[in-house]
């Protein structure tokens, strides 16, 4: 029982121990890296800290704590018990392990308000039980009990490992895309992109967390992997936070970068879903037109963005106005090799506020026909009625001729050319073109349909229907429906559809011939040799 005590009280010291060493990491990644510097070295048995010492006029505080660590290391390993005394007077207090000098308590290591001498005795009260307990550790019972909490740990770690992928997948993932996804829209594609990767990376996160726990409490329940550990943490410690540039009066480190990267990268996510959120619940009940709404939530993102960007560099102790060096190679930049990419990017700014352009409307662009489903930076994104995206980019927009069907006023009208054979009547093909488009119900009664006899043609009377639609992105679909009906219609009533002809007149007569005289000589000769021979 006292030995399973002394195992239940080294596991909660080790527990502390790592509350306080993540606390005082959390504490230490939110400064600046100039504070970042430890006054003093900490003295360590079996990878636990027992306290901290400074350096004195003779040693440097390294050099002490090393040559106490290995002192400790002799006296945990001796199978004797500790003996350690108070030596020296009350102004230099020293510490001694089994008979021999182990420190000397001096005003560096003194916080204040307390004596050397007071001091001196604390560190020796510590020593005595950290060396104790390290010896009890080291025991066959202490260890078997340690394998079978270990054994619990790693069963424990990899149930959590399985609960955490149980609780993304079939909860926490569903509420927030029932939260963001698109009213209606159960697909893949309706769900954001951001969040799905923002729910993976914090999954993976969260079970890195469980197994990097798993991994230090097993390395805390022995005293020689304790030690392995505490040398990892500080390997890991001085490669990561240790500053390797300055910027002003600021000092940072890997590890700040890596948390200013990650930062940032948060705030992308979290703005994307803020607009999501704002666009698909409370823009789609505010504002009808969809390019309205696209505008808004840009403008909303681009803002959130910025400030959020000016607030983290503020709080990360980044002077703003320091940016201005980096604004000016941003110009020299875009002065060599940008000019393209600036062009594209003023051009999306005009896009956005002068709007002649929306997400939503049906456009033709050179060749490409189809819907605008995101309008960006510096390209914008084109649905074509085959379903294949084209990334165009915005300068294109402003700088040709683009035909916007749904500009203002998504009412179209739509022309389609019929010609009948000669001797058709034209009132009864206009009345059957007529009634063809008043069988479509894509086709608007008002305006209503018009017919055109456009003129005579080389094979046929040529005539134009022309209808109106609210639909312009399904004119094909229409105009297919359109000739069914016509053709029924034609059929109906006997109207020939006439195929391209031509006709080529022949005239008989003399050909006014003349052959030279040696080509004609040479024929009469043929003639009378060939009269001869029958």
């Amino acid at each position: 029982m006292r030995q399973l005590r002394t195992f239940r009280r080294a596991t909660r010291r080790c527990w502390g121990q790592q509350t306080a060493f993540a606390l005082l990491l959390a504490v230490l990644l939110a400064i600046p890296a100039s504070a970042q510097e430890p006054p003093k070295i900490p003295v360590v048995i079996d990878g636990a800290e027992v306290f901290r010492i400074g350096s004195t006029g003779e040693f440097a505080a390294t050099e002490r704590a090393q040559a106490i660590n290995q002192q400790l290391h002799q006296a945990v390993t001796s199978p004797e018990p500790p003996l350690v005394e108070v030596g020296g007077d009350a102004d230099l207090p020293t510490l001694v392990l089994n008979g021999n000098h182990l420190l000397t308590v001096t005003a560096s290591d003194t916080p204040p308000g307390r004596t050397r001498l007071a001091q001196a005795r604390i560190w020796a009260n510590e020593l005595r039980n950290q060396i104790r307990q390290a010896q009890q550790q080291r025991q066959p019972d202490y260890l078997w009990r340690a394998l079978a909490f270990a054994a619990a740990a790693l069963i424990l770690a990899t149930g959590l490992h399985w609960g955490l992928g149980r609780f993304w997948q079939h909860t926490l993932r569903p509420e927030l895309h029932a939260v963001t996804q698109r009213p209606g829209g159960g697909t893949a594609e309706d769900r954001p992109a951001s969040l799905n990767l923002l729910l993976s990376l914090l999954l993976l996160i969260a079970r890195t967390a469980v197994w990097l726990g798993a991994g230090f409490y097993l390395m805390n329940l022995f005293p020689w992997t304790r030690q392995w550990g505490y040398q990892l943490m500080e390997i890991l410690s001085s490669s990561f936070m240790d500053p390797i540039f300055t910027l002003g009066n600021s000092r940072y480190s890997v590890i700040s970068l890596l948390i200013l990267l990650v930062l940032f990268f948060a705030l992308e996510i979290a703005t994307k879903t803020v607009t999501n959120v704002l666009k698909l619940r409370v823009l789609r009940m505010t504002v009808a037109n969809r390019g309205a709404r696209e505008a808004i939530a840009i403008l909303i993102r681009y803002g959130l963005l910025f400030l959020g960007s000016l607030v983290l560099l503020q709080v990360w102790g980044i002077d703003i106005s320091s940016l201005a060096i980096l604004a000016s190679a941003l110009g020299l930049g875009i002065g060599l090799g940008l000019q393209d990419i600036a062009k594209d990017f003023g051009s999306g700014l005009v896009l956005l506020f002068e709007r002649p352009i929306q997400v939503g409307d049906f456009v033709q662009v050179g060749d490409f026909l189809g819907t605008i489903e995101r309008i960006g930076t510096r390209s914008t994104l084109i649905r074509t009625l085959d379903h294949i995206s084209i990334i165009v980019p915005n300068s294109r927009f402003l700088s040709g001729e683009v035909i916007n069907w749904s500009h203002d006023n998504p009412v179209s009208r739509l022309r389609l050319p019929v010609g009948v054979a000669y001797g058709s009547n034209v009132e009864q093909v206009r009345q059957a073109l007529l009634a063809a488009a008043k069988a479509s119900a894509n086709v608007l009664s008002q305006p209503p349909p018009q017919v055109f006899f456009r003129g005579f043609g080389d094979s046929a009377l040529e005539l134009e229907l022309l209808v109106w639609t609210a639909e312009p992105s399904k004119q094909l679909l229409i105009k297919s429906e359109l000739y069914f009906n016509i053709e029924a219609q034609l059929r109906q009533h006997k109207v020939e559809i006439p195929f391209p002809q031509r006709d080529l007149n022949l005239r008989t007569g003399t050909l006014p011939i003349e052959l030279p005289p040696d080509l004609t000589h040479s024929l009469q000769q043929w003639l009378r040799q060939a009269q001869n021979g029958k």
